[in-house]
């Protein structure tokens, strides 16, 4: 699960994909459920049969009793070996750190582009010792940007360094063109170029490499797909993609589900609209009068992702 603790940032990254609807702002968020309850985390984390949980930001430690709070919560619900990881574009002192041991498994630091030439001598250096005296693991995640190779020093200090590959978006694409940056291609979000920065670091057993398409096709999928699986209703169907399709129908007048001949449960009233199997609905099509069409949309009466008439 991710846990977006708070857009608030004390930094002001040119490639931050936050959307302007949380950046600079104090909101939570399960996946991408709105948080106003702690307990609305739960239920976020049951749904989907969370094993694990990210905690990002914005600045996770800009509010660091939400954090904790938030950890505790998890860590009663679903015991010690529930995984949390923890983001931070900060260097932790001991002092921030002490209240989160129990609490959070894994710190992964992102120090900023200007600070990797000096890094061996900068606060993070410090904050990564800190946090692995404390009993954390910890590491480093940073996007690939030219001069990777100037991290190749403080190996020796991490537990690993975790590459993602850049990704061009509307929310920086300003930044990226002004800076010479392109996409790799008119069909995914890499940029040009990114992946190379990243081969130029030594090769090392504690680097690893994150590309956009694994992330869009793999690590997004596999969590749509767990919490499609546990939310879908009888007669909704589960694509390979984590998305759910089924039929509606927005009958001419009064219909009755039993004059459809559909059985309890296979079928579901909302808003006068009967919601049902798409494949029921196709085989009925032609013998109904209204308004017929498929739907497919994320789980959990997520975004729309197409309508198709019928």
């Amino acid at each position: 699960m991710v846990l977006f603790v708070t857009g608030l940032c004390h930094r002001r990254c040119w490639y931050c994909p936050l959307s302007p609807e949380r950046s600079g702002q104090d909101l939570a968020y399960a996946n991408d459920r709105p948080v106003n309850q702690p307990e609305e985390i739960l239920l976020e984390a049951r749904m989907m049969g969370a094993l694990g949980t990210s905690i990002t930001g914005g600045e996770p430690f800009l509010v660091p009793g939400r954090v904790a709070a938030f950890c505790t919560i998890l860590k009663e619900a679903f015991g010690k070996e529930h995984h949390i990881h923890l983001y931070t574009g900060m260097a932790p002192t001991r002092e921030m750190l002490t209240p989160l041991v129990g609490l959070v498994d894994e710190i992964r630091f992102h120090p900023p582009q200007d600070a990797w030439p000096e890094i061996l001598g900068s606060p993070y250096a410090r904050s990564l010792e800190t946090a692995r005296s404390l009993g954390f693991a910890a590491g480093i995640e940073v996007p690939s940007l030219k001069g990777l190779p100037a991290l190749a020093g403080i190996l020796p200090l991490v537990e690993f360094l975790n590459i993602n590959e850049l990704e061009w978006g509307g929310i920086n694409a300003d930044e990226m063109r002004s800076r010479g940056y392109i996409p790799e291609d008119s069909v995914h979000n890499a940029v040009r170029g990114s992946r190379r920065w990243a081969r130029d670091l030594p090769h090392r057993d504690k680097v690893h490499w994150c590309s956009s398409r694994f992330k869009d096709a793999v690590q997004l999928r596999e969590r749509l797909k767990r919490i499609a699986t546990r939310t879908a209703r009888p007669f909704d169907e589960v694509t390979g993609d984590g998305t759910i399709l089924y039929g509606v129908l927005e009958p001419d007048g009064q219909l009755a589900p039993d004059h459809l001949g559909l059985r309890e449960g296979s079928y579901e009233e909302c808003d006068g609209r009967i919601e049902l199997s798409w494949r029921a609905l196709q085989k009925r099509a032609k013998r109904l009068a209204g308004k017929k069409y498929i739907v497919e949309r994320y789980p959990n009466r997520g975004v729309v992702v197409e309508v198709t008439p019928l």
